[in-house]
């Protein structure tokens, strides 16, 4: 099944049949994710190394195993969420053996290169592995508006996919491990930068001028419905974006750029921080002097590729280092124990 295949199958599915999974770790979203499970009618085996921390979910229903070996072997699904992946390896380094014909489930926040590692560790201890996104907070786990986001063996997820769907909509958008880890950085990224040009743009709005004072909640009223718009700009420019080929249509990027003209004076004017629309701004500068000015505005890919460095390459490194090692040693950096 291919990336494409995969993030697009439909995943509506029903939660099914009371099913055995066993949650290790009991910090804030872990406690969700097993609360989730017992209110689905799962039979939910929980551990957290302070082991009080199950006492609530017990009194719901779950039970509390007295060590994660003995929760591990209680269900064939062992969903982990702990603060780093050195947790992870600590915990469940030792119980290769255990693990062993289950399936291990990792919603712990991570790097690519954290998520391909564990994959070829549980690989070797005969386990089935899914490093998964939770895209919510821990109030919205067992909401099925939010997305929670796998990577991994589509079969194990298919297996599974009905239990999963007690935390929210389960979708697949990959058998690349690595790939859970690089869509939460997208989104996330996708995120601040939506609320922060909404927040920019509630200042714009709101600041004293012709036309200001609108507060925050009418404009977002009209913002939310100019998203549909947005929507439709984003799904009409993403096959350009693939294909290299960028028609301009209706609205050429020269178009674009006189009205950032106008957005960038209107901030000045209202002595709002204009240096969000100077930075789009000064990329359709980029594309336009290159000839572009007839280009749709997805030709800006090409200026935000290659922002990073002169040879077009980003600073840094994406996939980290790893935390520790999965036969319970560590690199010298403490792990993270369940909280």
């Amino acid at each position: 099944m291919s990336t494409d295949e995969s993030v697009n199958e439909s995943a509506n599915v029903s939660i099914g049949v009371s099913a055995e999974v066993t949650v290790l770790g009991l910090g804030a979203m872990g406690a969700a994710l097993a609360g989730a499970f017992v209110d689905a009618g799962h039979r939910t085996t929980v551990w957290n190394r302070t082991r009080g921390k199950a006492d609530a979910l017990a009194a719901r229903g779950a039970v509390a195993a007295a060590s994660a070996a003995e929760a591990v072997t209680a269900s064939p699904l062992v969903v982990i969420c702990l603060s780093s992946y050195g947790g992870v390896h600590e915990v469940v380094g030792p119980l290769a053996g255990e693990l062993a014909g289950r399936t291990l489930v990792n919603l712990t926040s991570g790097s690519p290169v954290h998520a391909r590692e564990t994959a070829v560790w549980a690989e070797r201890s005969r386990a089935g592995y899914l490093d998964g996104v939770i895209m919510t907070t821990p109030s919205g786990v067992g909401d099925r508006g939010f997305l929670q986001l796998y990577a991994g063996s589509p079969t194990a997820f298919e297996e599974h996919r009905a239990t999963l769907a007690a935390l929210g909509e389960p979708l697949h958008v990959g058998a690349d491990t690595a790939l859970s880890s690089v869509y939460d950085t997208a989104l996330l990224g996708l995120m601040w930068s939506t609320l922060t040009g909404w927040l920019h743009t509630v200042a714009l709005i709101g600041a004293d001028g012709p036309g200001g004072n609108v507060s925050a909640t009418a404009y977002t009223e009209v913002a939310d419905r100019w998203m549909q718009t947005v929507r439709f700009f984003m799904r009409a420019y993403a096959p350009q974006i693939d294909s290299g080929h960028y028609p301009s249509g209706e609205f050429p990027l020269e178009l674009h750029r006189m009205t950032m003209d106008v957005l960038v004076h209107a901030c000045r004017l209202r002595g709002i921080d204009s240096r969000t629309a100077e930075l789009f701004r000064d990329l359709a500068d980029r594309a336009v002097a290159a000839g572009h000015a007839g280009d749709s505005y997805a030709r800006l890919i090409e200026y935000v590729r290659a922002d990073g460095r002169p040879d077009g390459r980003a600073e840094g490194r994406l996939d980290g280092h790893m935390e520790g090692r999965l036969d319970g040693r560590t690199d010298g950096r403490p792990g993270a124990a369940p909280a």
